[in-house]
Parts: structure tokens; C-alpha cells; sequence
């Protein structure tokens, strides 16, 4: 079997990304009260090494791989940028050549969505994206994961975005042609996702509406979604706070959604930025079962990547 690489949800297409959806609903509903990093009964990956390579800061996706792959029966290195010769000049094909007869796996957290593809090239185990400036697939498929375990059915569904058109919008709008659900894009000018993006979605049957209106984009949204502003690295601060500003999420903003909407942020917040507090800490916001999900999610990417699922 051909080596199964995630770094964009396309790579695994709807059928498997529905079925990695169905695997984290079963696996997180058999781990209920479970010590967290108890291993699934099955324990698929036993012998296992996920190396984690980070090149960019994180949390979320740190933990929740090393937690994902420790209930799988795995276990994880990690290497920092920093402290590895990746750092110190060490091509990236040299180091997915090295780390592919030591490791079972890499996930890699970067910026340029061009050394990932270097990485996948030159690999010869899965490589997954934690995040580039491109993408964010594992995020989205944890989002996916949480709509529908709050009552969202994915085709036909309305999904609004306010705020910066980046990485975690592109990765939105590759799902919505995958699974056909509409989004709406709430942004200033000159902070529109990328243009290639908006096509694959529509080409897949989505509806995508680009708008400067934040309130015509809210009107009955099933699903609000907003991002930190300025990310990691980013320059021009306070101009881009300033063009943001009209784009907050905020609750006058989700009063245009329909009353049973879901409010998504992939974290960290910026609260009283991005989103209001009343809206981030209010009972349509499900950010932390959200953040939660990116382990059940990212076991079953996994389990694809290792040819066990779909």
C-alpha cells in the first residue's frame, strides 16, 4: 500500500474523513471516565513512535498527538526546531530520510506549506500537518467532529467566518466541498482567504458568499467561527487590529444566528479581540469541547495514515 500522507483533507477525501469522524465518536464514547492516558482496549499502535517536529509553538496540537497516540497504544518523541539539527541547516528531505528509519510516523508544525510537501516527498512513513500556513486539516476535522456531536448535519449546513482569511479558513472551505455545506466569509478588504480555496469549495458544490457585511454573513447561521487575528510571526500589528475590529464576534454579532448556533475557535482566543467574553465563556460557545476533540480526531487520522481505517 502506497505510503498515506495528511497533509490537506483532500489527501483522504470525504469517505474517509466521514469515517474517521464515525471512529472518534466510538472511540471517545468507550474511553468514557477512562484515566486519560489509559490505552484503548485494542490498542492499534502498540510499538508505534509518532515523532512530533515543531518548528512553530503549540499546545493544542502537542498534547493532544501525545495524548492521541499514548490511548492508541503508541509512543512520541519530540523534536524542537531549536534543539535539532533541522534547526541548525539540516535539509528537510535529509531529515524525513533519517526520521523515517527511526520513527514510524512524523507530524510536522511549520510555516511554509512548501517544507511539508518537501517532508511527505522524501518519507517514507505518513506524514501529517499540524499546521502550515496553508492549511490546518487535523484542526478541521476536529471541528467537523464537534458540529456533529452537537446536532449539525454536515450537507447543506451554514458556516460563518469572521475575521482574518488564513490557514484554518482554508482548511474550512476544502471540507465544505468535500461534505457540501455552505460558508459564508466576513472579512476586510485585502484579508480574503485565497482565491484557489474559494474555488475548490464552490467547484465542489458549496455556496461561498465574500462579504465586508459581518451581520448579513451571521443572518441564521448554524455554526459561528473566528480565529486569532494575528498569527504567530506576523507583522503590522496594529493596522490589521484596526481593519478587524468591525468583525468581532460579539453578542449583539450571534444574536443574527439562529438560536441553536454553535460558536468555534480553534485557540488560543484573544478575548475582547476576536470574540467578546460573553460570547466566548455563553452557552453557544463549545470551544473547549472543541480543543478536546483534537485527540479523538487526531487518533482516527492516524489510524488512516497507518492503512486501519477507511
Amino acid at each position: 500500500m502506497a505510503v498515506r500522507h495528511f497533509l490537506d483533507l483532500g489527501d483522504a477525501g470525504a469517505d474517509a474523513i466521514a469515517a474517521m469522524i464515525n471512529d472518534a465518536i466510538d472511540r471517545k464514547a468507550a474511553r468514557e471516565d477512562w484515566p486519560r492516558g489509559k490505552a484503548d482496549t485494542d490498542a492499534p499502535l502498540e510499538g508505534r513512535v509518532l515523532a512530533l517536529v515543531f518548528e512553530k509553538n503549540s499546545t493544542r496540537t502537542r498534547v493532544s498527538f501525545d495524548i492521541a497516540m499514548r490511548q492508541l497504544g503508541g509512543t512520541v518523541l519530540i523534536l524542537e526546531a531549536g534543539s535539532s539539527q533541522l534547526g541548525r541547516g539540516e535539509t528537510i528531505a535529509d531529515t524525513a530520510r533519517v526520521l523515517s528509519r527511526m520513527v514510524d510516523c512524523i507530524m510536522l508544525r511549520t510555516d511554509d506549506h512548501a517544507k511539508i510537501e518537501e517532508m511527505a516527498k522524501h518519507a517514507s512513513v505518513p506524514v501529517i500537518n499540524g499546521l502550515t500556513d496553508r492549511s490546518h486539516p487535523c484542526q478541521i476535522v476536529a471541528d467537523l467532529l464537534t458540529m456533529i456531536e452537537h446536532g449539525k448535519a454536515l450537507p447543506g449546513l451554514e458556516v460563518a467566518w469572521f475575521g482574518d482569511g488564513n490557514n484554518v479558513l482554508h482548511s474550512i472551505l476544502e471540507a465544505a466541498a468535500l461534505f457540501k455545506f455552505n460558508v459564508r466569509i466576513a472579512t476586510p478588504a485585502g484579508y480574503e482567504p485565497e482565491p484557489e480555496f474559494v474555488e475548490m469549495a464552490r467547484e465542489g458544490g458549496a455556496t461561498v458568499t465574500l462579504t465586508q457585511d459581518a451581520v448579513a454573513a451571521a443572518r441564521d447561521a448554524d455554526v459561528v467561527v473566528t480565529d486569532t487575528w494575528v498569527s504567530m510571526g506576523q507583522e503590522h500589528v496594529h493596522n490589521k487590529l484596526a481593519a478587524m475590529a468591525p468583525f468581532q464576534v460579539n453578542a449583539d454579532l450571534m444574536k443574527h444566528a439562529k438560536p441553536d448556533a454553535i460558536f468555534l475557535h480553534c485557540l488560543p482566543a484573544h478575548v475582547d479581540e476576536e470574540v467578546s467574553e460573553d460570547v466566548f465563556e455563553g452557552p453557544q460557545s463549545v470551544v473547549f469541547d472543541e480543543a478536546e476533540n483534537r485527540i479523538h480526531a487526531q487518533k482516527s487520522v492516524l489510524l488512516w495514515c497507518f492503512g486501519l481505517l477507511g
